[in-house]
């Protein structure tokens, strides 16, 4: 079985590899570099020198022994017959270095000549020149032990350096990754603990407004939003199974009581009791499954349709049971772009909610507004919704679109699922409109916006209220 290193060891060992490489690369440079400066620096002094004994000997100056060499270089004046003028002290009796005839200009080669009782390797400049008794070669050369000695100096140096900082920095990663490293594993820890049943519980954080320490922020902000969604599953199952307890109950009861009869069954008990259960039950399952489909972000097929017609046909079918005045008056022509069905639940959900908790009178305005788009100036089709009830108070105002919401105020007493208002704004919104609420001191006024034309959803806009600027949720 292959044991893979840890993020630490592999992070640990590629820095310090890289490092090795560039800090190798650099040894190589610093060494090359230092022995071209020593060789530029040796070749400019011993091409000075040539030009001072060529002036030397043009005026007849130049003396036997030459004093102006260091240890390291040889100089040498030869004649034209191959006689040794003057030379260096340790070259002094020496026989020529080299048999060459240059002119007057500069040259190089290296070669090897003696120095005191040795033979040593030298870069030699040299160059032929006049004199009183006739033209004159010189030679001045710089021993290339000298740059040799330096740069192997500097090798052994760097022998013992290189490997000193590659282990040094090593050390250094492997412990500053260790320290960044557990704290990330601390937090990996925490997150591990943390089951469904303790969602409640966060990553401790340590102060440091560092990478770390936003991973830990943003650790904690997703366990809050699975929290929060946890809470609501709970609720929502046990929302589910209450409202689904109460027909099934009654179903129970009377099917009990209309079978307790001695002779016959009691259908006209049973067809009042039972089925009204089951069309409640009927309904609140078609209410989960347009929340599913809406969940599941499910594509709806809009089209052109007359937004005021089906307004009217709603309200008509309103009127038949509502004991309180649906106004229709303000209701004028308004096309809107969207799938025909999801906007006929969108209408009817608001309008049952209106009549529910109105004291007398809903009042149904459908028009073309523009100007609510921030970043548009387009048409959108327009229903508000007013109704003259008890109003909301203003802690219940934003969660009143929340699943199963149903505040204990006047206006719970219509009942319901609590599910009408949710699902009236998540069809709107797939339709690229929205549904919101714009006024609820006297009475509760809802808004519902569709395009009027094939759009992006609705950007940010202003209540009527002239609030602050809201984004599509």
């Amino acid at each position: 079985m292959r044991t893979r290193l840890s993020l630490r060891a592999r992070a640990t060992l590629l820095g310090t590899f890289v490092f090795a490489v560039l800090l190798t690369i650099g040894a190589v440079l610093l060494v090359s570099t230092l022995e071209s400066r020593l060789t530029q620096a040796s070749d400019e002094l011993s091409r000075s020198r040539v030009d001072d004994l060529l002036t030397l000997a043009r005026t007849g100056d130049l003396q036997r022994t030459l004093r102006n060499v260091d240890d390291n270089s040889v100089a040498q004046v030869v004649g034209a017959d191959g006689t040794v003028l003057s030379a260096s002290p340790n070259i002094d009796g020496e026989a020529t270095v080299a048999d060459l005839h240059p002119g007057q200009r500069a040259e190089t080669s290296t070669f090897q000549a003696p120095d005191d009782s040795e033979i040593e390797t030298y870069r030699f400049w040299y160059a032929s020149g006049p004199s009183p008794d006739g033209t004159v070669t010189v030679y001045v050369g710089n021993s290339l032990e000298a740059v040799s000695e330096a740069s192997a100096a500097l090798r052994r140096e760097l022998w013992i350096g290189v490997p000193v900082a590659v282990g040094t920095f090593g050390v250094v990663i492997w412990l500053l990754l260790g320290r960044a490293l557990g704290r990330l594993d601390r937090i990996r820890a925490e997150v591990d603990r943390i089951s469904e049943e303790s969602l409640h519980m966060r990553v401790a954080g340590d102060g440091v407004d560092d990478e770390v320490g936003r991973l830990a922020a943003t650790m904690n902000a997703m366990l809050e939003r699975l929290d929060i969604a946890a809470r609501r599953q709970r609720d929502f199952v046990a929302d589910v199974s209450h409202d689904l307890q109460s027909p099934l109950a009654a179903q129970r009861v009377a099917l009990e009581v209309a079978l307790a009869g001695a002779n016959a069954v009691d259908t006209d008990l049973l067809r009042g009791e039972v089925l009204g259960a089951t069309a409640d039950m009927e309904r609140l399952v078609d209410d989960l499954l347009v929340i599913a489909s809406v969940d599941a972000d499910t594509t709806s097929l809009p089209a052109l349709m007359d937004l005021d017609s089906l307004v009217l046909e709603e309200a008509a079918r309103a009127r038949t049971s509502a004991v309180v005045v649906v106004d229709t008056s303000a209701v004028s022509a308004a096309p809107a772009y969207a799938n025909p069905g999801d906007v006929r639940r969108v209408v009817r959900n608001l309008l049952d909610n209106a009549v529910a908790h109105a004291r007398t009178r809903v009042v149904l305005t459908v028009n073309i507004t523009d100007g609510l788009a921030a970043d548009s100036a387009d048409d959108w089709a327009q229903l508000i919704v007013a109704d003259d009830g008890p109003g909301l108070p203003v802690e219940h105002r934003d969660r009143i679109f929340d699943r199963f919401y149903r505040a204990e105020t006047a206006r719970s007493r219509g009942g319901g699922s609590g599910l009408g208002l949710s699902i009236a704004r998540g069809l709107a919104e797939r339709n690229g409109g929205r549904v919101d609420l714009v006024g609820a001191d006297a009475g509760a006024t809802l808004r519902l916006l569709l395009p009027v034309a094939a759009r992006t959803a609705i950007g940010p806009y202003r209540t009527d209220d002239t609030g602050p600027e809201r984004p599509r949720q």
